[in-house]
């Protein structure tokens, strides 16, 4: 029996997801750097999330942090709920 998790077939869709500028630039950086799809980064993400699980490594949320500063990225968890689209 092989330790390697067998794949998933799952079926996709296409969206049009509006989000924050900056945000996407460091979630594409993040993809890039770990060699993956957006949508990959995005589904992993998402369910890390609802099991209520952290995503990420402390050596990725180093790799995060460089990319917001890169990015200019300054929003935080907190400000989630605040948000305004700039007209």
């Amino acid at each position: 029996m092989s330790d390697q998790a067998q794949p998933i077939e799952v079926e996709r869709v296409q969206t049009g997801v509006r989000i924050e500028k900056r945000l996407l630039k460091v979630l594409k950086g993040l993809a890039e750097l770990k060699d993956m799809s957006l949508g990959d980064l995005l589904e992993g993400i998402v369910l890390h999330s609802f099991a209520g699980k952290a995503p990420f490594s402390q050596a990725t949320l180093g790799q995060i942090e460089q990319l917001r500063e890169l990015y200019g990225l300054t929003l935080r968890a907190r400000d989630s709920h605040q948000l305004k689209e700039r007209r």
